[in-house]
């Protein structure tokens, strides 16, 4: 039994209802594993005085605390399991891209609800730097709004409305980095010997050169590195992503501390969602790569606790884009299960689809999900097909080398697929950060361009064309009914192409990740009011799908999620079951010819009767011709249970 299951028993066992009294009980339960895990990183001997501040702390950060969320707090303790419900489905979004600022986001609510999104992710929205910022990674506050997308006003103002419509919000938490112009670092430059400990900072390069021999770069193209050198104070200071973004140094407990105000500030501003950014980067150690330490696990799970003290309306989402093994630590293991973080990132299913769409084929798919942990039951994914940032090709080599492949040669295959060196490709993408000492890359594009709608209306194919919107949708269909948060990423839903005008921006040229960043033009691309192009064909079959989701109770994830094998190696099919004969069965088939599903198996599981199957993608009765359901190029099947 996990803290928050323990605190939901001992609340509803004692009948207490007040919120000073259900602070005292979260306090109650959760400090003993919060002061063990504290002292774990923070010996008691040389930081009793810290833990005593952090207890302290807790209590006026609750006092602070709106009362209005307090109440909210309140119900969601009573619905632990909020945030795996089917009629989730969210979006992710620059601000500034989407709607100008966040007044300009507020009008468009209409807009999601339409599509049937209820869920939001702002990137970034505290102040940056001018110039180069990391798409707003490289934060000056953890806390204030940047000018550019209104005021603090505006965001209430929002949030105010998104909980009168029953939606949700994630703001990011830039928990490993500031900028260099963030206050800490200005006082730092300035020789302020407190805020230089709160990031890694060295008189000379013998630590620094200690430290490269098992640190890996990030951006070796554009940073190469992991130290950068700041005349103002004369020292070397950890910058493991850019120059310009410190790494803050949390062996210190006071940074703990810090950020940890900074994290409850967010959550008092409105977001049901914080998404830990960098997170497996958070604890530096000598002669490792300083990723996914143990010491890093127990530092989320120290913010978790102390959130679910204060806050427990509020969860965390482990932004980690690592191996199915390391990822699913972040949920808490040992006695910590459960007590990490609540959402995680499902990057290996993206970069599995993605797999599967160039080779046409499922087998690595498979393999990867029959290996995959199980999660604990409190946890859940946000499924995706791509996002604001690269696409990273986290694949086994071993699982590779059992298909017989080579992995290098296999993964170069997947960049030449998706990045313009293959004719026959359909894909229209760029390479990002390859490493010409290891042949690795990662790809951008938009998820139009890279399945095909790009080279399709350059060169006016229909037959290509239609195969794109096919695969947009198959692949949104997988991860809405795939079992947790599916995540669209904004222009995903209306087919969006890649934008090439970053090239000719100073601060952006070095950085492709930004042709997938697209600014939208509501007057020449807002599928409401047109649904008859390409963009509102797109828009409407994923509406249909949302809606279907969201009044399809198996879809809520449960830990109810079934992989088949079809023996057929194109075709991808798993099942929702929910306990009461009336599961979902997903099929979907990644070739470009029609592929023929064995009827034994679909009326082994129940989902056919009389030779006919009920597919929710259409709403249609499907035959089964003589033994077999056929599954068209690209398509998605919904077969629920006939009574």
């Amino acid at each position: 039994m996990n803290q928050a299951q323990l605190h939901h028993l001992l609340v509803a066992n004692d009948g207490i209802k007040s919120k000073e009294d259900q602070f005292g009980i979260r306090l109650y339960t959760n400090l003993g594993l919060i002061q063990n895990l504290f002292f774990s990183l923070y010996p008691e001997d040389l930081h009793l005085e810290q833990f005593q501040k952090l207890v302290h702390k807790l209590s006026k950060l609750f006092s602070a605390r709106p009362n209005f969320l307090k109440e909210q707090d309140l119900i969601r303790v009573d619905h632990v399991d909020w945030y795996k419900s089917n009629e989730i489905v969210g979006m992710q979004l620059y601000v500034d891209l989407f709607s100008k600022n966040l007044k300009g986001l507020y009008d468009k609510l209409d807009y999601f609800e339409e599509l049937g999104v209820n869920f939001l992710h702002l990137m970034p929205i505290t102040t940056r730097p001018k110039n180069e910022n990391d798409g707003g990674y490289a934060v000056n506050s953890h806390t204030e709004i940047d000018s550019k997308y209104g005021t603090r006003k505006d965001l209430e103002l929002l949030t105010k409305e998104l909980r009168s419509r029953k939606m949700y919000l994630m703001l990011d938490f830039v928990a490993n980095h500031t900028s260099d112009e963030h206050e800490w670092a200005m006082a730092a430059k300035e020789g302020n010997s407190k805020y230089q400990k709160y990031y890694y900072t060295y008189a000379d390069r013998a630590t620094p050169d200690a430290f490269e021999r098992s640190l890996p770069e990030v951006f070796p193209e554009t940073a190469p590195g992991n130290f950068t050198y700041t005349p103002e104070m004369g020292k070397w200071v950890m910058t493991v992503f850019n120059s310009y973004q410190w790494d803050l140094n949390y062996r210190n407990p006071e940074v703990f501390l810090e950020m940890l105000e900074n994290i409850v500030a967010l959550s008092n501003m409105g977001a049901d969602v914080i998404r830990l950014d960098a997170l497996a980067f958070l604890w530096k150690k000598m002669n490792t790569t300083s990723q996914n330490l143990p010491e890093a696990h127990v530092l989320v799970t120290l913010f978790r606790l102390c959130l679910q003290v204060v806050a427990p309306g509020s969860i965390l989402l482990a932004e980690a884009i690592v191996a199915p093994d390391e990822i699913i630590k972040y949920f808490g293991e040992g006695n910590r299960t459960g007590n990490e973080c609540e959402v995680a990132y499902n990057a290996s299913l993206m970069a599995l689809l993605w797999n599967s769409i160039a080779t046409k084929k499922t087998g690595l798919l498979y393999k990867s999900l029959f290996n995959m942990p199980m999660k604990p039951l409190p946890a859940t994914w946000i499924n995706y097909i791509r996002c604001h940032d690269d696409i990273g090709l986290g694949l086994s080599d071993r699982f590779i080398q059992e298909l017989g492949w080579n992995p290098k040669a296999h993964r170069q295959f997947l960049l030449d697929y998706y990045c313009q060196h293959l004719d026959w490709s359909p894909a229209k993408g760029l390479m990002f950060m390859y490493n010409p000492k290891t042949g690795d890359g990662r790809i951008s594009g938009s998820a139009a361009s890279l399945l095909g709608l790009e080279k399709a209306m350059e060169n006016q194919d229909k037959d290509l064309a239609k195969k794109a919107v096919d695969k947009i949708v198959m692949l949104h269909g997988i991860v809405l009914s795939y079992g947790g948060i599916p995540m669209i990423y904004a222009g995903d839903e209306i087919g969006t192409l890649n934008d090439y005008s970053f090239l000719e921006e100073e601060d952006k040229k070095e950085d492709n990740r930004w042709v997938n960043r697209t600014e939208r033009n509501w007057d020449l691309t807002d599928p409401l009011q047109d649904r008859n192009n390409v963009q509102g064909i797109v828009f409407n079959r994923l509406r249909k799908l949302i809606a279907t989701r969201r009044k399809t109770l198996a879809f809520k994830d449960t830990n109810n999620l079934v992989v088949h094998h079809s023996r057929n190696p194109h075709l991808f099919v798993f099942e929702r079951p929910d306990g009461h004969n009336r599961g979902i069965l997903v099929i979907a088939n990644f070739d470009e010819r029609p592929h023929p599903l064995d009827a034994l198996l679909i009326k082994q599981l129940g989902y056919s009767k009389s030779n006919m199957a009920h597919d929710l993608v259409s709403d249609k009765r499907r035959s089964l011709q003589k033994g077999n359901l056929i599954i068209a190029p690209y398509q998605l099947f919904w077969l629920k249970k006939i009574d």
